[in-house]
Formats: C-alpha cells, structure tokens, sequence
C-alpha cells in the first residue's frame, strides 16, 4: 500500500500544478474547480493508503523481491446472493433521471435507495444470513 500510497500523492502534486497553470491561462471557473476538486480526491486517496500502511503488514506490492503468486490468496468477504444492489442502482438511476423529468421522481426514488441501504448494511444481521 505504500507504493499506492506514493502513487496518489506524487498524483496530487501535478494535477495541483496543473490546476493552477490551467486556471491562470484559461481564466475559466469551471474546469479549475474540477481541477482542484481532483487534487482534492486524489490527497484524500494518498492520505489514506499511506495511513493504512502503517497500521496493515507489508503486502506483496511492497516487497521489490516478491512473486505474482506471493500476493494469492483470499481478498475479503464479498456477498455472493444480495438483491440490494439492485434497489439501489434502480434508486440512484431514478434520482439522476429525476434531474431531467422533474423533481417529482425523486419521491419514488428516495425509498427504493433507502431501502437499499437500510437492507445492505443489515443484511447479515436478520435472516438465513445472521450466522455468516
């Protein structure tokens, strides 16, 4: 993670560069806040890999020595059967069509996304799925 870390940060510093010559020959508000914005995402990337570096062991990526197979090996629990993906992409793509049809979409949209959130974040809480 700290070569990640790195990556983010020496990222940010150019497209900081880059934002400030863009906003100094352009002149124009829009594309130097999206470039200031994307500074901002991309310290916010650096900041946090290299703080989780510290406190995680060294992993294969880190390792100058290290083989493709020595990173193998399990990632994370991903839940392989959640229908609450589904709620919330229908909700989401509401919501963003609300934007073009009309704000009364947003009534609509606005249960389908909660209750795809409320359904995510307890779904191994309630049900078959309370001893995983």
């Amino acid at each position: 993670m700290k070569i990640q870390g790195r990556m983010f940060m020496w990222l940010s510093v150019f497209i900081l560069a880059m934002a400030i010559v863009y906003g100094v020959w352009s002149k124009e508000p829009a594309g130097t806040t999206a470039l200031f914005l994307a500074f901002g995402l991309a310290i916010m990337i650096g900041f946090y890999l290299g703080f989780t570096a510290k406190r995680v062991d060294a992993g294969a990526q880190d390792n100058k020595e290290a083989d493709v197979a020595d990173d193998a090996g399990e990632v994370g629990f991903f839940s392989p059967h959640s229908w609450q993906p589904l709620s919330l992409a229908i909700g989401g793509a509401l919501a963003f069509l609300s934007v073009a049809i009309g704000w009364w979409l947003m009534y609509f949209s606005a249960p389908l996304i909660l209750v795809g959130i409320w359904g995510w974040v307890f779904e191994y809480y309630r049900g078959e799925n309370r001893t995983q």
